[in-house]
């Protein structure tokens, strides 16, 4: 009997995870656009023009933040609540050109970068090289457009060398990725989410046997020839058309090898926005969590009360209405739990990043975080993306920023330039960083340089000379 009843609630825990971890990868404003969409899909959701805590689920008489899930909690740890208020606009109050922080641009990030941030803490030394090759050698829809054998001969590296970085690379976020084509990628994907699928077995023998009839929508003739019946190939054939990428870079990339910025607003309308709590320095941060809504989205009480007085044969399509909405809902709750432990650790952990800046960020990854929060690294790393945060000091900084391994090193470089009397070759940077106890090679301080968008000292020379022959 148990057996039973677990097998008919897997289809709904499969579905809830699977639209928790999609609405959890998107930003607010991305957030805002799903929630409207939804809305005016199904008519057993509304949204009501009251303010109600997010968090508590505590009406709310005034404007700001909930008085009650905001307050201190007498120590040091971080006050991290789900705000009832939307994003604040950062651009809106002028202030003197000295006074203003340095901005993060808005541009677009490359997504060879995106994969080696997730990979850092992975790759050995080795590796380094070889994954940046086999990612600047995927095309537009993320595919290797090389053999792998032919890779290894072009790069001097083993065979199970390759394999290896290129496994690390499939599972990254986008997972699928350097893969051979639409039916790898899928699999590789598969793989990950496995314990969410149901019928997984039947899902891999699909992919593997019947892909071609799977793109055609034949399951009359996949069930025949996989001898399974037509309601479980159905079933399988809906979760992996509505949970897999058979392009994966497509989930990342616009069009072209970087991510348009569909989001003009992402750096001037944060996520997430930390402040102090007090005048105290050394006081606990606050960390509002914005909504991606006004009022209180709920599943609407007289539809409910509606479907009980309709006749069966409209009643069932009401009913799955009904169940959607109470889906979203739900799953939209578990997003903002999901953001609010989260926050809570990083900010716990990267205090002295966030008041002192880029020197101070404590080495972190999406593995350690999710390790911490009992979590897949995937959910940490759909949470991480796409959201930016408000620092005390004004500045508004991608998520991600947390993890980036290389900002401490980074800001050493270019205060070391900053402080420069004549400009010094990569070299002498680095005499000057192992001085300092950073041991990193000349190509790694020509990258960072070149990340923080500064000339080499050929250049800088120039541009020097220009300058005072200006004058």
């Amino acid at each position: 009997m148990l057996q039973v009843q677990d097998q008919s609630q897997r289809p709904l825990t499969t579905a809830h995870l699977a639209q928790t971890m999609t609405l959890l990868a998107l930003s607010n404003l991305e957030l805002r656009e799903t929630i409207q969409t939804e809305l005016a899909s199904n008519p057993a959701l509304e949204l009501i023009d009251r303010r109600v805590c997010p968090g508590c689920r505590r009406p709310l008489d005034r404007p700001g933040p909930c008085p009650v899930c905001s307050l201190r909690n007498g120590n040091d740890e971080p006050v991290v609540f789900l705000s009832p208020r939307e994003s604040i606009r950062f651009s809106s109050t002028p202030r003197l050109e000295e006074d203003l922080p340095d901005r993060e641009p808005a541009a677009p990030e490359d997504l060879s970068t995106y994969v080696l941030q997730q990979l850092a803490a992975e790759l050995l030394p080795e590796d380094r090289s070889l994954a940046a090759y086999l990612l600047s050698s995927l095309d537009e829809d993320g595919f290797l457009t090389d053999h792998p054998a032919m890779i290894a001969r072009t790069t001097r590296s083993m065979p199970s060398q390759v394999t290896r970085v290129l496994d690390l690379i499939a599972r990254a976020d986008p997972p699928g990725l350097a893969s051979e084509g639409p039916r790898q990628a899928l699999l590789v994907q598969l793989d990950l989410l496995e314990d969410m699928v149901p019928n997984a077995k039947l899902a891999r023998r699909m992919l593997e046997q019947t892909f071609s009839e799977l793109g055609r929508r034949e399951y009359d003739v996949i069930a025949k020839r996989l001898e399974a019946s037509s309601h479980s190939v159905r079933q399988a054939a809906d979760f992996i058309q509505q949970n897999l990428n058979p392009y994966p870079a497509r989930a990342y990339w616009g069009s072209g090898k970087q991510r348009q910025s569909a989001d003009p607003n992402v750096y001037h309308n944060p996520d997430i926005q930390i402040s102090p709590s007090s005048s105290d320095e050394d006081g606990p941060l606050q960390v509002e969590i914005f909504s991606a809504h006004r009022g209180w989205l709920r599943v609407n009480p007289l539809f409910r009360q509606a479907v009980k007085q309709k006749p069966e044969s409209v009643s069932e399509d009401w009913s799955q209405h009904l169940e959607r909405a109470a889906l979203f809902v739900k799953c939209l709750q578990q997003r903002n739990q999901t953001m609010r432990r989260m926050m809570k650790i990083l900010v716990s952990e990267q205090r002295d990043f966030i008041l002192h800046g880029p020197r101070h960020l404590h080495p972190m990854t999406r593995a350690n975080l999710a390790e911490r929060l009992d979590v897949h690294e995937s959910t940490v790393s759909r949470a991480v993306a796409h959201k930016s945060v408000a620092l005390p000091d004004g500045r508004i900084i991608p998520l991600s920023r947390f993890f980036d391994r290389s900002l401490p090193i980074r800001d050493t470089i270019r205060e070391i330039i900053a402080l420069e009397q004549k400009p010094l070759t990569d070299d002498q940077i680095v005499e000057i960083l192992n001085d300092e106890g950073i041991q990193v090679a000349r190509r790694t301080v020509a990258k960072y340089r070149a990340m923080e968008g500064i000339l080499p000292a050929r250049l800088r020379h120039k541009q020097r000379s220009k300058s005072m022959s200006k004058v």
